[in-house]
Parts: structure tokens; C-alpha cells; sequence
């Protein structure tokens, strides 16, 4: 009877193979002879008669060829699916990495941001690897349905179990896909600012200027808002300078103008202008078509591509010229007539990076020259009337 089971286990294997209908014949000859030679042997009604030398004749006669006939088909068909199986994985897995070394090379030809390029590099990687463990696993007549119900159940259960990580993993790519911000830049979401340390796909890791490390869930940064501080080169600073009703405003505004004149961080000229004289020239000498060499057609789809994508940047860059303007000149303007002083606003541009520097340098010099200027920073003043009653 172990024979028999062996041989329904070998039959369950090879059930969906395209030779399963000539093993089936096989096993159910085998499973027939052994069962016939179980009948008479263990049957009750001829235990009476069951001698040892009909024993002894019954398995001379019994087919041993067709057992061992049957045995070895199965066993060559399983043996020449497992090396089908096993090259497939050999040759599909060096094709695996061949298609993640071009794309790697493409990700890095193209200046991909290194946290993208790592996470769609293992993605497509994983994916490729699963798609081939299944065909694998289809090559050996294993049931692959049933493998592909087992997965999507598993991640179901996961993606059910793991809703909030699953939201931070999705803001995380968001925010690798449409970079909002990047390392290094100085950022502020809710009652948070800091330097942006890393950027991981669970979580965005920011550092203050106490050097408290701050751990942010990529969920709230993708769909809240945030003020990235480091996003435009150049900031704008203003200073609220009180004066004393009485004070020369003219000359309040020339020291103050001095004073920014002497501060080789500040802007002093139109920036936008500054940098169109100093854009190299980027026009290039068009080929005819008898000169262009001959490219295959992937390179012609590529090279089309392309150009249209330079052709839409050309048409948005057209569009610049008639936004608005900003003035980047200094300037010193009176702001307003409050109670106890006059309060003149000023307002210069610097450097992302010279923006404290600037400010605290500033605030010094104006509360040190402007007294020696004769110009007074008044007290809260209230005038109080009596009657003679």
C-alpha cells in the first residue's frame, strides 16, 4: 500500500503537465497491478488457501516491468521539468540584473535624485524576481492560481493592517517624485523648522538650529503645507525703525541706505537682469538631414521626445517676461504714524544663506548710527490734560 501512495503523490505532481494523460495511464496501470496483487494476497476469503508457494508465485507473476516503466516516465518528465525550471530562473535572473544595471545607468545619466533611483531600482527589481518565481514555479505543474490567491490575501490582510504606514510609503514617493524640498533645505510644517537631514520613504528626518532631531511622517508632508525657506535663492528682509515725531526722515533715510550700501551681502542691483547678461548661449548648429547620421528608430523616438519636451519648456519660458516683476533696490519708505513715533519700513534682498547674518548686522548698525545722527528712538509717551475744577 506504500507503493500506491507514492505513486498517487507522484500522479498529484504531474497532474498538469502535457503529458499528464500518458502518465495517468501509467499510474493507473501500476496502482491496478498493485492492487490485484493486495486482493489476492490479503484478501480474507483466501487466507484459507493462501499457501507460501502461491505467495511466492503471485509475485513472480506480477508486472514488475510496467512499475518500473511507469516510475521512470514520471520520473524523466519531472526531471526534465526541474532543468527546464532551472535554467529559466538562471537565465531570467541574469536577465534581471542586466535590466537593473541600464536602468541604474539611465537613472544616473539623467541626474535622478539618488532616494528615487535607490527605491524604483529595488521596486522593479522585487517585481521582476516575483514575476519570475512564478513562472518557475508554472514550469515544475505546480498550480500557480493558488499561489496568486495567497499573495493578494497576504496583502490585503497587510495593507489593512499597516493603513497609516501604508499612507506614509505613498507620501514618501510623492515627495521623491515631485520634490518639494530636498536635503539641506530649510523647512517649516506646523510648529516645525529645521534643516532637512534625510529624506527615507516612511519618514522625513529635519534638524534644528539646537540640533534637535525632529522625525516627520511622510503622510502629513505630502497633502499639508509647507513654507520651504530654501527654495528661492534669494530672500527679502525687512526692518520697523521708529522714530521720534520731529526727526529729519530724509536723513533717516539716507543713513539707513548707507548703512545697506556698506553691506556687501545685500543686493544693490536688479538680480534678474544681472543673470540674463551673464546666460551662456545655448543655441547650437542645426545638421541638415544629409548630414545627420543614420540612428536606429529607438533613437529617433528618444531624439522626437526630447524635443518636444524642449519645445514646451520654450514656450513656458516665453511666458516670463510678462509676470510681474520683482524690484530687488533697496528701500526706505515711511510706513506709519502711530501714536509715540513715526515708523519707517525697510526692505532689502540678500542670499538664502546670508539672511541672519544680514539681519542681525543690520539691526545693530541702525541702533548705533542713527543717535549719532541725531535721530531718537522715542518712549511709549502719553499726554495727560487737568481741568481746573
Amino acid at each position: 500500500m506504500n507503493l500506491a501512495n507514492i505513486l498517487l503523490q507522484a500522479q498529484a505532481i504531474t497532474h498538469d503537465t502535457i503529458a499528464a494523460k500518458k502518465i495517468q495511464a501509467a499510474t493507473d496501470s501500476v496502482k491496478a497491478g498493485v492492487d490485484s496483487l493486495a486482493n489476492k494476497i490479503i484478501n480474507p476469503d483466501s487466507l484459507a488457501t493462501l499457501t507460501p508457494t502461491k505467495v511466492v508465485d503471485e509475485i513472480k507473476s506480477f508486472d514488475w516491468s510496467g512499475v518500473i516503466t511507469g516510475l521512470s516516465t514520471q520520473f524523466i518528465s519531472f526531471a526534465l521539468r526541474l532543468l527546464a525550471a532551472i535554467a529559466i530562473f538562471y537565465i531570467g535572473r541574469f536577465i534581471i540584473n542586466k535590466i537593473h544595471a541600464i536602468v541604474r545607468a539611465i537613472f544616473i545619466s539623467k541626474g535622478i535624485d539618488r532616494s528615487l533611483g535607490t527605491f524604483l531600482l529595488s521596486f522593479i527589481k522585487i517585481t521582476l524576481l516575483f514575476l519570475l518565481v512564478i513562472t518557475v514555479i508554472g514550469v515544475l505543474g505546480i498550480e500557480t492560481s493558488s499561489f496568486i490567491a495567497i499573495f493578494a490575501s497576504a496583502g490585503v490582510a497587510i495593507g489593512m493592517a499597516l493603513s497609516g504606514t501604508l499612507q506614509n510609503f505613498a507620501g514618501g514617493v510623492l515627495i521623491l517624485l515631485i520634490k518639494p524640498y530636498k536635503v539641506g533645505d530649510y523647512i517649516e510644517f506646523g510648529t516645525f523648522k529645521g534643516f532637512v537631514k534625510e529624506i527615507q520613504i516612511f519618514h522625513t528626518i529635519i534638524t534644528t538650529y539646537n540640533n534637535e532631531r525632529i522625525i516627520i511622517p511622510n503622510g502629513g508632508l505630502s497633502t499639508g503645507s509647507i513654507n520651504n525657506y530654501s527654495a528661492e535663492p534669494y530672500r527679502r528682509l525687512e526692518w520697523r525703525v521708529s522714530l521720534a515725531y520731529g526727526d529729519d526722515v530724509a536723513k533717516a533715510r539716507q543713513v539707513i541706505l548707507d548703512i545697506i550700501d556698506n553691506d556687501e551681502r545685500i543686493v544693490k542691483t536688479d538680480i534678474e537682469s544681472h543673470e540674463q547678461e551673464n546666460e551662456p548661449d545655448t543655441t547650437q548648429e542645426t545638421t541638415t538631414p544629409e548630414q545627420e547620421p543614420k540612428r536606429s528608430w529607438i533613437y529617433r523616438i528618444f531624439h522626437r521626445t526630447k524635443n518636444k519636451v524642449d519645445d514646451w519648456k520654450t514656450a513656458s519660458e516665453s511666458i516670463h517676461p510678462h509676470l510681474p516683476k520683482i524690484s530687488y533696490a533697496p528701500n526706505v519708505n515711511l510706513e506709519s504714524l502711530d501714536d509715540s513715533a513715526i515708523v519707517l519700513i525697510v526692505r532689502a534682498w540678500a542670499k538664502g544663506e546670508d539672511y541672519w547674518g544680514v539681519l542681525y548686522s543690520v539691526n545693530e548698525q541702525i541702533y548705533t548710527q542713527l543717535p549719532q545722527h541725531g535721530l531718537h528712538f522715542p518712549f511709549p509717551q502719553l499726554d495727560v490734560h487737568l481741568s481746573n475744577n
